[in-house]
């Protein structure tokens, strides 16, 4: 007859051992950039004559985002305010059009990145 291990014993086992199968299971939350550079954006005349489009989205509690494509192709996904603190988004459409419309502004003038200011945002209307 074997002797058995003692059941408290058994158990800390398997918890080391379901311990060490979680901890190697885990994928790093960021990626490391090799080269440690700041994300770089495209040089602005890249899209100077491509066909620039938006679309309005639906954002949390009732608000509004944009979409902006760059032939075809999702380039821009903003669900908040640009250049405002928080998370909300547009509260009408309609702010969000002229939001999105301004970014593929420019964007067609080969602003990279096609940054928005509060100052901006007061001038065509959307904040006080």
């Amino acid at each position: 007859m074997k002797p058995q291990m003692p059941l408290k014993f058994a158990t800390l086992l398997l918890m080391q051992c379901l311990t060490i199968v979680v901890l190697s299971a885990q994928v790093p939350s960021i990626a490391e950039q090799s080269d440690k550079s700041p994300t770089q954006f495209p040089d602005g005349s890249a899209y100077v004559n491509s066909n620039l489009t938006y679309k309005i989205i639906d954002a949390s509690n009732n608000t509004f985002g944009y979409d902006v494509f760059v032939d075809g192709k999702l380039m821009i996904h903003q669900l908040s305010i640009p250049a405002m603190p928080g998370i909300e988004g547009f509260k009408t459409k309609e702010d969000a059009v002229k939001v999105a419309e301004l970014v593929i502004h420019k964007i067609g003038r080969g602003e990279m990145p096609p940054t928005v200011s509060t100052e901006e945002l007061k001038s065509i209307g959307v904040t006080k």
